[in-house]
C-alpha cells in the first residue's frame, strides 16, 4: 500500500457485518476478523467511521429488486478517512475525509455519465451489492468517484447524506418545484423524508408530511413541516392535504417503498402536479400511478429519481456545512448493528439510524 509518508497503521483484519445466505432468509453476522483489502490502481482504502442504515441494504441482501448480492458486506452511505492510496492516485492524500455513495463506480464516458446522470450508466456497479460497502470497517473505493467530506460536517451527518440526503435533495432539485409551492412527503418522518423537510424549507418550499406516530410527528414539526397528516388517524389524508394546500401539492415525493404509499400519492396532487418515485418497493409489490383518466384529466407527471450525481452530493453536503440542514440521527455502536437494523425494518426509527464504528 502507498501510505504517502503517513504514520497511520492499517490492521490486517477489521469488523464487519457480513451477510450470510443472501436471499429471502439472509442473516447478518458481526465479525471481528474480516480481512482488510489493499487498494488497487486508482483506488483508495477508507476507514469507515460511520454508516447509515438504509432499507435499500435490505433489498440488496434479499435480492428482491433484481440486484443479486455479490459481496459480503452491504451498506452504501459511509463516511470516514483515507488510510492508504493505490497506485496512480495523485489528488488524494492519507488523512483526507471521504464518503462512499450507493454507486461504487461508473464508466464516466457514456452519454448518461457525461450528462450528469450516472445512475443510468450501463456499466455502473452498486456499493454494498457488487462490492463491499459501509457495513465493513475498511473498504476500497475508486478515487475518481469518492466524495470529499468538508470540514464542519461530522461523520454521523455525512454518512446518511451520501444516500438519503443526496437522494431527496436531487429529487427536489429536479422536480421543478419552486419557492412558495407545496411539497407532499409520504414517509416524511423517515431517513430520507425528514431531510426533504429541511432541504425544502431552506429553499422556500412548503412541506406537508404524511406519516404516523407521535415521535415522527414531533420530529417533522420541529424540522418545520407546515402540516403533519397521520394516515392512521385521518379518515381521508388526500382530502386533508387538499384542504391544507388549497387544492393539492405541486409535487409529491414518495419516500416510502410500500404499495399504500404509491397507490395514494397521485391523489395528493393538484392538476398539473408531479409525482416523484424514490422509495424502493420489493419487485412486483407496488404500482406507481393512478387511473389513466385521472392522470390525463389532471395532466399529472410521474417520474423516477435515483440518488444523485457527484455535484448533487457536494451540494447536499454544503447545506449541512453552512448550518442550513441538520440530519436527525440516532447513533448506535457497531455491536448493536443487528438490533438497530431490526428497528429499521420494523419502522421504529424516526430520522436516520447511524452506526458509529468508533464507539
Amino acid at each position: 500500500m502507498n501510505m504517502a509518508g503517513s504514520t497511520l497503521n492499517v490492521p490486517k483484519t477489521c469488523r464487519a457485518a457480513v451477510c450470510r445466505n443472501p436471499g429471502p432468509n439472509y442473516s447478518l453476522e458481526l465479525v471481528e476478523d474480516y480481512p482488510v483489502p489493499s487498494p488497487g490502481p486508482g483506488q483508495l482504502l477508507l476507514k469507515i467511521n460511520a454508516t447509515g442504515l438504509c432499507l435499500s441494504d435490505h433489498h440488496n441482501m434479499t435480492g428482491d429488486i433484481g440486484i443479486p448480492m455479490m459481496c459480503d458486506a452491504s451498506g452504501h452511505e459511509g463516511a470516514g478517512v483515507v488510510v492508504a492510496l493505490g497506485e496512480g492516485v495523485q489528488d488524494w492524500k492519507v488523512g483526507d475525509r471521504a464518503g462512499i455513495k450507493p454507486l461504487f463506480d461508473v464508466c464516466h464516458e457514456c452519454a448518461a455519465c457525461r450528462g450528469g446522470d450516472e445512475g443510468l450508466c450501463p456499466k455502473l456497479t452498486a456499493t454494498g451489492a457488487f462490492s463491499n460497502g459501509s457495513y465493513c470497517e475498511y473498504i476500497v473505493s475508486p478515487a475518481r468517484y469518492t466524495t470529499r467530506i468538508p470540514d464542519g460536517v461530522p461523520d454521523k451527518y455525512a454518512a446518511p447524506l451520501m444516500c438519503s440526503g443526496t437522494t431527496i435533495y436531487t429529487a427536489i432539485k429536479r422536480s421543478g418545484i419552486r419557492a412558495g409551492q407545496w411539497l407532499v412527503l409520504p414517509g416524511g418522518g423517515g431517513g430520507v423524508g425528514h431531510l426533504g423537510i429541511t432541504y425544502a424549507k431552506v429553499q422556500g418550499i412548503r412541506p406537508v408530511v404524511i406519516d404516523t406516530g407521535a415521535e415522527k410527528r414531533a420530529l417533522c414539526e420541529r424540522l418545520g413541516c407546515e402540516a403533519f397528516v397521520d394516515f392512521k388517524e385521518c379518515k381521508d389524508p388526500a382530502e386533508e392535504v387538499k384542504r391544507i394546500t388549497g387544492g393539492g401539492g405541486h409535487v409529491v415525493i414518495v419516500t416510502g417503498g410500500t404499495a399504500a404509499a404509491y397507490s395514494s400519492a397521485p391523489a395528493y396532487l393538484r392538476p398539473g402536479g408531479t409525482m416523484i418515485c424514490v422509495g424502493l418497493p420489493s419487485a412486483g409489490t407496488a404500482i406507481a400511478g393512478a387511473d389513466p383518466c385521472a392522470i390525463i384529466f389532471k395532466k399529472l407527471t410521474i417520474r423516477g429519481s435515483l440518488t444523485g450525481n457527484q455535484v448533487d452530493a457536494d451540494e447536499a453536503l454544503d447545506f449541512v456545512r453552512r448550518g442550513l440542514v441538520e440530519p436527525h440521527v440516532t447513533v448506535r455502536p457497531f455491536s448493536e448493528l443487528k438490533a438497530a437494523f431490526a428497528d429499521l425494518l420494523a419502522a421504529k426509527v424516526a430520522g436516520r439510524m447511524v452506526i458509529d464504528f468508533t464507539q
